[in-house]
């Protein structure tokens, strides 16, 4: 085979391949988002008519997404998500019809179909959008704005990335006032499809296929290294630690968090959230665990639940520096039961000093010997 035969035939074969993987990918972002769109409308559909609505009242969400438990990615937050997005996008009912009948789903409820608002035709908007483009656009209230990002996110192949952007910089507002639109158009015509990448990193594409997320505990091996001592120090104390999750993810408006490592004290009767930052202790590390607190305290606490504390681990090779985060511990007999039961600050110290030795030493063995005559 000539060699210029061969080329042709690898470069029609890659391009096979990258065709083939972007089908793949709208198809996993538009079975995603007609899941949650379909949840919305189940939701909505119980909250109108539901015989024993009232009994939960509030506490619908929290107690549906308890009773799904964990790996669906379906928290209440997640929930309430769904039915905004029902509520926003009704006329996705028309576009569903004809394809639900071989689904074997359960019975649906009965719902008419809506007139579509100002904006794209849903059945484009599903095949164009990802779940996550319909996450930034629901906050908008404005029917005919929402519609402007819709046309150009479609028109221009635009990441979740470039259409937060263009809202967060109000483009719509600003191409309104402009004289010269096309000008301030100009500056945000991504041409950026949707990547495999994004969908392969994507929390709420893992959870909906069953796949377990490969999130990257540190941007270190000692950060990784520590963290995963960490979890087994503080099991292994006996001090009532009861190991939760590991790189616990919490979402607000589309922006992921990881907490390192989350545990439930059964003599505190609270969670105590860990964070292990490399480097120098800052005022942001703080409000980051403020943040997480603030999380937990509302959405994480059952009934008897003590409001959570966190911990927050600084790391680096020549100071080593712990901060307890005690929001809410102002009763001095409880700061007492929670020194007793909780490990020191020097205790911590040391397990972080031990790691940098470890890992240290394991370097210097993998390195191969250098002679002393030649230059560093």
């Amino acid at each position: 085979m000539a060699e210029s035969t061969l080329s042709t035939l690898a470069e029609r074969i890659g391009l096979l391949h990258e065709r083939t993987q972007q089908a793949a990918v709208q198809q996993v972002n538009y079975w995603l988002t007609v899941r949650n769109w379909l949840i919305g409308w189940h939701i909505a559909e119980y909250e109108q008519h539901g015989a024993d609505r009232a009994a939960y009242g509030a506490r619908l969400m929290p107690e549906l997404a308890r009773r799904l438990q964990q790996g669906r990615g379906l928290s209440a937050q997640q929930l309430y998500r769904c039915v905004d997005f029902y509520r926003t996008y009704p006329a996705i009912l028309s576009t569903l019809s004809g394809e639900l009948t071989g689904l074997q789903l359960p019975a649906l409820p009965p719902l008419e179909a809506a007139a579509s608002a100002a904006g794209l035709e849903p059945r484009l908007l599903l095949s164009r959008l990802s779940f996550s483009h319909f996450l930034e656009l629901l906050p908008l209230e404005n029917p005919l704005q929402r519609a402007f990002y819709e046309v150009h996110a479609v028109k221009n192949s635009w990441s979740v990335r470039e259409l937060k952007r263009a809202i967060e910089s109000a483009l719509y507002e600003r191409t309104g006032l402009s004289t010269d639109k096309a000008a301030v158009l100009a500056g945000h015509a991504g041409t950026q499809a949707l990547a495999v990448t994004d969908v392969v990193k994507n929390p709420y594409v893992l959870e909906f296929l069953g796949l377990q997320p490969q999130v990257s505990y540190s941007e270190s091996e000692l950060e990784a290294a520590i963290i995963a001592h960490l979890q087994t120090f503080l099991v292994e104390l006996g001090r009532g630690f009861c190991f939760e999750a590991r790189q616990k993810r919490i979402t607000f408006d589309n922006e992921h968090y990881f907490i390192d490592l989350v545990f439930y004290h059964r003599i505190l009767k609270r969670h105590v959230l860990v964070d292990l930052k490399i480097g120098a202790f800052s005022h942001a590390d703080a409000g980051q665990m403020n943040v997480y607190l603030n999380y937990y305290r509302e959405n994480e606490m059952s009934e008897g639940d003590n409001p959570p504390v966190g911990l927050i681990l600084c790391a680096q090779k020549n100071d080593t520096l712990v901060r307890y985060a005690t929001s809410g511990m102002a009763e001095q007999m409880f700061v007492s039961k929670y020194r007793v039961n909780l490990p020191s600050e020097a205790e911590l110290q040391e397990l972080v000093r031990a790691e940098q030795v470890r890992l240290a030493a394991q370097e210097a063995a993998a390195s191969p010997a250098r002679n002393p005559y030649d230059p560093a």
